[in-house]
């Protein structure tokens, strides 16, 4: 196993999420969204197709980031080194 900066555990989780929508926030006001469809280890990064790149916004009376705008993107390599934060997205379900 190549030399890493990050313990193998973080490798398994993302390949456990293959397949599954994600959101990857890059910075505390932008990120992508896609379907995770690869991991590497050397580089270590992840590979996302039909990916969009967001915009996050927050406000003083809404401190949680909310989605403000989103930009189609094909297919794009993320390096682990530049990810703050992954998110699985869930699918939602309309309440009854």
């Amino acid at each position: 196993m190549p030399d890493q900066d990050l313990p193998p555990s973080i490798f398994h989780m993302l390949e456990r999420n293959v397949g599954k929508k994600i959101r990857v926030i890059l910075d505390p006001a932008y990120g992508f969204e896609g379907t995770l469809t690869a991991v590497t280890y050397e580089p270590s990064g992840i590979w996302l197709s039909d990916a969009e790149a967001i915009v996050l916004r927050s406000t003083i009376a809404q401190p949680i980031p909310q989605v403000a705008s989103r930009e189609e993107r094909s297919e794009l390599f993320l390096h682990l080194n530049s990810v703050q934060r992954i998110e699985v997205l869930h699918p939602t379900t309309p309440r009854r």
